[in-house]
C-alpha cells in the first residue's frame, strides 16, 4: 500500500521510499523516512495535495510523492 491510498485518519509506518534521486531527497528531507509513522489529516477531492502528520509536523505532498512511499501495518 502506499501513502496515496491510505484514507484521511489512517496511520502507519513508512516501509521503504520508491522514488529516487531529488524526489526522495526532497521525501526524506522532510522527515519521511523508513520507520517513522505518518498519519493522514486529509486529502484534496481531486487527490492532490495529500496533508499528513509526521514527527510533530503537517506537512502537504503531492500525489507524486505520496505514490512513492510505501507504507506497512
Amino acid at each position: 500500500m502506499t501513502l496515496k491510498e491510505m484514507k484521511p485518519g489512517q496511520s502507519g509506518r513508512v516501509r521503504a521510499i520508491g522514488a529516487g534521486g531529488p524526489l526522495k531527497r526532497r521525501i526524506m528531507d522532510m522527515g519521511i523516512t523508513p520507520g517513522v509513522e505518518v498519519k493522514v489529516i486529509k486529502t484534496a477531492p481531486l487527490g492532490d495535495p495529500i496533508e499528513i502528520h509526521v514527527r510533530g509536523y503537517e506537512l502537504s505532498l503531492r500525489r507524486e510523492e505520496a505514490l512513492q512511499i510505501e507504507m506497512g501495518d
